[in-house]
């Protein structure tokens, strides 16, 4: 008997491309935002490999942002600002929208704040977060667009609002930083979703093992023991080359291990069964579960009850949980300082500016009456109006003539 050992080759483990590696950064011109400062860069990554997170982060910036604004159509400086707040030409509600993205994403989100000495005009820009750093003097944000390569000379430098500072233009320049509450963390803060990371992990590779079944380069099938008298590690993986063009099929549907036969040849397949897919699919939707629970929301408003079949009145519960836990809450962090810098910038009358929240389905309470209704949908209404006065419930089919 022969004391070589047994050689084992497959296809070459893949590195796991689920996490942005790096090393450890210093500076002293910024805080860094992770431990190689670009942990935006990670999380940016993770959102788009994972289907059920990234839909949450989608629907969560949606529906924060709702459906437009509704406001006093007499103020008509309002009325244009709302549809044009800078000179890009992006309205309210997209500024807003991108607002929420970056704060579901990241837990951070920055917007840049432009007018002038007389406060003749008001300016708004949405900013990457992931291009925002906060300076190490605690009163200024650099703006970069490479961070994995910083270069101080291409950064820009802005006020951390609600200080301002002029430009060589001439203009007043702030930054507004967004941020989600945590302890330990002073300069950044932490997506809501932070204790999820693992499980959000695990959706995408299980959703990856799914597309390796399907083009055999990942799920086994089988063994191929060969016996074999080989002297070196080239001449093995001629071996292996030629058994995978005879037998084998796709690369990496079999694993082959070499032994020297001594003389004697007993190589034999050893087929691998798949027992456990159902273990996979039970890991995947319990993963699925762990993602929304840690987004605090809620599988009807993200389409992820679709086995269970549509159901109206869930999704209106839901909505309506999420509205009073969740998008309220956000919309009147992200609102605040942009109806302050209205009013004390523009002079304008904020009160009657409200953002449309519309629930995914058309139906509504029974008990809402018309112009409640035109008021919620963003439609023009009247209060006082006596056509506009009758309950939903008696112009419905069901008719009702009193609600209890």
């Amino acid at each position: 008997m022969s004391n070589k050992p047994t050689k084992i080759l497959a296809a070459a483990s893949r590195p796991d491309p689920y996490y942005v590696h790096s090393t450890r950064c210093k500076s002293d011109k910024f805080w860094r935002w992770g431990d190689d400062n670009l942990l935006p860069s990670a999380l940016a990554l993770m959102s788009r490999r994972s289907t059920t997170h990234r839909r949450i982060i989608n629907d969560k910036a949606d529906y924060i942002s709702g459906k437009g604004f509704n406001f006093d159509r007499s103020n008509q400086l309002l009325g244009a600002f709302v549809e044009r707040v800078n000179g890009s030409g992006d309205t309210l509600r997209q500024t807003l929208n991108r607002l929420a993205f970056d704060k579901a994403l990241f837990g951070n989100a920055f917007l840049e704040v432009v007018t002038d000495a007389d406060h003749s005009f008001l300016a708004l820009y949405h900013h990457d977060a992931s291009h925002c750093r906060l300076a190490r003097d605690n009163e200024h944000v650099l703006l970069h667009h490479d961070w994995a390569h910083f270069n101080p000379t291409e950064a820009r430098s802005l006020a951390l609002y609600p200080a301002f500072e002029p430009d060589e233009e001439g203009l007043h320049r702030s930054m507004i930083h967004y941020k989600d509450y945590e302890p330990m963390f002073s300069h950044y803060g932490v997506p809501p979703y932070i204790a999820g990371m693992n499980v959000s992990a695990i959706a995408y590779k299980t959703d990856r093992w799914n597309i390796s079944r399907l083009d055999n380069s990942f799920q086994l099938s089988g063994v191929m023991m060969l016996d074999a008298d080989i002297d070196n590690e080239q001449a093995a993986y001629d071996l292996v080359r030629r058994a995978e063009r005879r037998f084998a099929g796709s690369p990496g549907q079999v694993m082959f291990v070499i032994r020297d036969g001594a003389g004697d040849d007993n190589s034999r397949f050893i087929p691998i069964g798949s027992a456990n897919d159902g273990d996979w699919t039970d890991l995947h939707n319990q993963a699925t579960s762990d993602i929304v629970v840690a987004h605090s929301w809620f599988r009807a408003l993200s389409g992820l009850d679709y086995s269970s079949g549509f159901n109206a009145d869930r999704i209106l519960h839901e909505y309506e949980i999420a509205l009073n836990t969740v998008i309220l809450a956000e919309q009147a962090e992200l609102m605040e300082p942009i109806e302050a810098l209205m009013s004390s910038i523009l002079g304008l009358d904020t009160s009657s500016l409200q953002i449309v929240n519309r629930p995914p389905t058309k139906a509504k309470p029974l008990y809402m009456r018309v112009w409640e209704a035109r008021k919620a949908d963003g439609l023009d209404y009247d209060p006082e109006a006596e056509d506009e006065q009758p309950f939903l419930a008696q112009i419905t089919k069901y008719n009702l003539r009193n609600i209890d």
